[in-house]
């Protein structure tokens, strides 16, 4: 019997998968190798593949239902999430990742699990089309390596607003020492991987500075059950830093939210700052101690302080943990990049994302570091496993040589090819790792899971109605519009400079705004 789909709906996935698959390439191997002193790197990543295909399908279905995949895109490009570049990027390349090793392995045939394969791909193409709807791409390098998430009513803010610092003042010193900080902090609560970073832009300020909007995540009490008692301290879970910068060109913002600049980042070329903090339950951002420079600088030298101590304390926790619990957590972030999803549509459960699949858990004996290192090189690096070869004629976008990272959906179950559909029901998980205890911590405070997808569910941001205006080719035909300057003034309603300006304002009204407020 043919599988329920059109051809249309065939080539458009296959169209993805093969963007996926090139654009992982792309990244994989600018990178250098994934390897770890403490954390398995490789075995828990392989691992997370797997567990991302026995469990992505119902889950994401699950959240899908409840608030559409180009809704919760079109939210979380208001705020900084764990819904980002880098996660929302991620869906196509962990769960056809878990598909590949199983085509190799023999496990599986290009014609199973046919629905919830175009289901899952479904989700991360509307996801991925809503998040960057500003610039009309899919995904970043779509765009030649740029990713401008906001319109100009955020941008004009972020801009408006930023402290200005100069080479060696306090607010610029402080910044330069928590920035490093919270980095180490960042990549080992997230087991020695970079997801806590995601970084937007650039977008192009007065005088042909550049601003770099970077989002932290996941810093303090939150869904990583590691983190509870040690992140107690930490105030705000996320973090954006908005930074302006000079003679710097940001000629690279990639599909994993990373950044290369020309010449070189550097710090002295720092010209203004901001921070804010938000989540799935904030209306935008909220400034964080940004009412003068010496504040933020205070506020900034004691965060640095928390966060040293969180990672003296990780540090020590970790240094504990078996093998096991060191994948188990490794593998859960992994494969957790899409629970944020979960929280934008209120159906948080935490025993959906931080227990290990029983299915997953059958492939933990293999992964040693050595198997595990040589199967993440041979499926994202060297592309030279059997189910990854075309025909020898066949030449790829970036090495000419034949193997394509992931294999597509064969066009033969529209006719009369055997096919199954999913891999059925979520089974029995289980995790090595302590039971959550504490709150999560959000822009509402400290909730309870309840609380927490209780207010999502009830959440309705500001403007929300007005969402379909928020584009620069009505707003350039409707200058001044009721509607246009209602929407501007949402995104204006916590600036200390441009609260209630609406939507009239050009580059020298910002700037005049700007140098009023002292900034």
């Amino acid at each position: 019997m043919p599988a329920n789909h059109s051809h249309l709906d065939l080539l458009e996935a296959n169209a993805y998968v093969r963007k996926a698959s090139e654009s992982f390439f792309w990244q994989c191997t600018t990178r250098t190798v994934q390897e770890s002193k403490l954390f398995p790197v490789n075995p828990y990543i392989a691992l997370s593949y797997f567990n991302a295909w026995y469990r992505w399908p119902e889950l994401l279905r699950k959240i899908d239902a409840a608030m559409p995949a180009e809704e919760i895109g079109d939210r979380a490009r208001q705020v900084g999430s764990y819904v980002s570049t880098i996660t929302a990027g991620l869906i196509p390349q962990f769960y056809l990742g878990g598909r590949q090793i199983l085509l190799d392995m023999g496990m599986l045939k290009p014609t199973d699990a046919i629905d919830d394969i175009l289901s899952v791909l479904d989700f991360g193409r509307r996801l991925n089309l809503s998040y960057h709807r500003s610039h009309a791409h899919v995904i970043p390098s779509d765009a030649g390596h740029r990713a401008q998430v906001h319109t100009e009513r955020q941008t004009q803010v972020l801009e408006a607003d930023a402290l200005g610092v100069t080479p060696g003042d306090k607010l610029h010193t402080a910044f330069g020492r928590f920035m490093a900080t919270a980095s180490a902090y960042g990549f080992l609560s997230h087991c020695e991987c970079r997801l806590s970073f995601n970084n937007h832009g650039p977008y192009m300020t007065k005088g042909g500075h550049e601003m770099l909007v970077r989002d932290m995540l996941d810093l303090a009490e939150c869904d990583y059950p590691w983190m509870d008692g040690v992140a107690s301290e930490i105030e705000h879970n996320n973090l954006t830093v908005v930074v302006i910068m000079k003679d710097t060109h940001f000629n690279i913002v990639d599909d994993w939210g990373s950044f290369e600049a020309t010449p070189a980042y550097d710090n002295d070329n720092l010209v203004a700052v901001g921070v804010y903090t938000s989540d799935h339950l904030s209306d935008g951002y909220i400034p964080v101690h940004m009412d003068s420079a010496e504040e933020l600088a205070d506020y900034l030298d004691d965060l640095r302080e928390k966060m040293t101590d969180a990672t003296a304390g990780m540090w020590k926790m970790m240094a504990g943990w078996s093998r096991d619990q060191m994948i188990d957590a490794g593998l859960l972030v992994y494969s957790g990049v899409t629970k944020d999803l979960a929280h934008f549509a209120g159906v948080y459960e935490q025993t959906d994302w931080f227990e290990v699949d029983e299915q997953c858990q059958r492939f933990k004996p293999l992964m040693n570091d050595e198997y595990g290192g040589m199967l993440i090189a041979e499926t994202v690096g060297l592309l030279s496993m059997s189910s990854q070869n075309h025909s020898e004629h066949h030449m790829t976008k970036f090495t000419d040589a034949r193997g394509e990272m992931w294999t597509g959906v064969p066009y033969s179950i529209l006719a009369d090819d055997e096919w199954t559909s999913g891999v059925g029901p979520i089974g029995p998980g289980s995790t090595s790792l302590p039971t959550k205890s504490a709150l999560w911590t959000t822009t509402r405070g400290k909730l309870t899971q309840e609380e927490n997808n209780r207010l999502a569910r009830e959440f309705k941001p500001a403007g929300w109605d007005l969402r379909h205006y928020d584009d620069d080719w009505w707003l350039k035909n409707h200058p001044g519009d009721p509607r246009a300057d209602d929407l501007y003034k949402v995104a204006q309603a916590s600036s200390a400079v441009l609260r209630d300006r609406g939507s009239t304002l050009l580059e020298d009204d910002v700037q005049q705004a700007r140098a009023a407020a002292g900034r």
